[in-house]
């Protein structure tokens, strides 16, 4: 299944690296933005499918706040990327989960494919064991 995805990563190189692991995975990445602002924009403009988000970007630890925007206002299922993943530790509305960083391009291609598949209603047996999931 091709998934319309927006990476929000104010690392560049983590972002690059995503962007190439998400496209060789068949997936069309919308945009690859450093802040909310950037996010919300590009979000606004388009149809995502799956939003990687990062918890501190480039305007500071606004990640939190627009995951749950992305996932309750806009129907965007998130994915929290973060190497602080004590900070969404009780959950965090609208949100499936987090991966903790740093990962692998398996770890990324797997919690992708749960999202993704929760998204769509396809059945899933369990989350992979990299991705810690809320509620």
């Amino acid at each position: 299944m091709t998934a319309r995805i927006l990476i929000i990563e104010d690392e560049a190189l983590v972002a690059m690296e995503l962007r190439f692991v998400l496209e060789d995975l068949g997936h069309d990445v919308v945009a690859t933005v450093a802040d909310a602002n950037s996010a919300r924009s590009v979000a606004a403009e388009n149809d995502i499918d799956l939003a990687l988000v990062d918890i501190h970007l480039s305007d500071g630890p606004t990640g939190i706040d627009l995951g749950r925007e992305l996932g309750q206002e806009r129907g965007v299922t998130v994915l929290f990327m973060t190497a602080n993943p004590g900070m969404v530790r009780e959950g965090v509305a609208g949100t499936i989960g987090v991966l903790s960083k740093p990962t692998d391009e398996r770890a990324v291609q797997t919690a992708v494919d749960y999202a993704l598949g929760r998204r769509t209603g396809r059945p899933v047996e369990y989350a992979p064991p990299e991705l810690q999931l809320f509620g």
